[in-house]
């Protein structure tokens, strides 16, 4: 066995409908679902004994015990390794770090061990982990555990941002008040342009947005800010926040308003990114 690397992604909820909650409390979701070229990265390399090392700028206050999901997905297999979690995206932010984090774990397990079957046990570590195993654009719903392909979709250049702070995504759930919204049309647009597609996009939700800004104002902040942006055509909250995005139409677009807003924001963590 030798070591082996795997880019953990942002996960970006270009929209996010709520459509209702089982009996055992489970919400259930509508989600168009994309992945952003900034992430983390994994290194996996043999050991004598499970070990997780995280280095990077957003290292700090990530749990290198059992608790990670990182260690619960290399628990999965059985075998000791040494695991080196480069983090660079914040926790707790609505684009599904840690999830990522885990596939991306697993993604190299396999690879490592060359058995592609995925080891029983993954849909214990989250709703958000198959649709991080996918690694391109899906719908998601269900619990997460529906997950669908979404070809045909054009090229989004976003702007990310996070002001810093937490939002535990159960807080936000228990304060959505309406629990039964409509989903997503039953066809997801395909070769639409990049234009219309965004246009097409604010045509719909993120239904936790609203719970989210209750909880945390800055949230607001962040949006407004981002919709001041130079030639953003659409701004919104990812997952259950903190972090927000705005598209626009081209990568130098995107790319001008990363800078500016690093500028005029330096505490937030801000990326410019092609989501596909």
């Amino acid at each position: 066995m030798s070591i082996t690397k795997v880019f953990a992604p942002a996960k970006v909820n270009l929209t996010l409908h709520v459509t209702g909650q089982r009996r055992d409390g489970y919400h259930l979701l509508d989600s168009l679902v994309v992945f952003a070229d900034v992430g983390d990265r994994i290194t996996v390399m043999p050991a004598d004994q499970n070990r997780l090392e995280v280095i990077g700028p957003r290292a700090k206050g990530v749990p290198t015990d059992g608790t990670n999901l990182v260690a619960r997905a290399a628990n999965l297999f059985g075998v000791p390794v040494h695991i080196v979690l480069s983090k660079h995206l914040p926790a707790a932010a609505g684009i599904g770090g840690g999830s990522s984090d885990a596939a991306a774990t697993i993604l190299a397990l396999s690879d490592m061990v060359g058995d592609t079957r995925l080891p029983e046990g993954v849909a214990d570590l989250g709703a958000d982990v198959r649709v991080c195993l996918m690694r391109q654009a899906a719908r998601m719903r269900g619990i997460g555990e529906d997950v669908a392909p979404c070809p045909g979709l054009p090229p989004l250049y976003a702007v990310l941002a996070n002001p810093g702070v937490d939002v535990p995504t159960p807080e936000v759930f228990q304060a959505l008040e309406n629990k039964q919204n409509q989903p997503l049309p039953k066809r997801i647009p395909q070769g639409m342009k990049t234009g219309p597609f965004i246009d097409w996009l604010a045509t719909q939700r993120n239904d936790l947005e609203a719970p989210a800004i209750a909880r945390s104002p800055v949230i607001q902040e962040v949006l407004k800010t981002l919709s001041d942006l130079p030639g953003v055509r659409l701004a919104r909250m990812s997952g259950s926040g903190a972090t927000c995005f705005a598209l626009f139409e081209t990568e130098d677009a995107a790319q001008a308003g990363a800078t500016a807003l690093t500028q005029s924001q330096p505490d937030w963590w801000v990326e410019a990114a092609k989501l596909s």
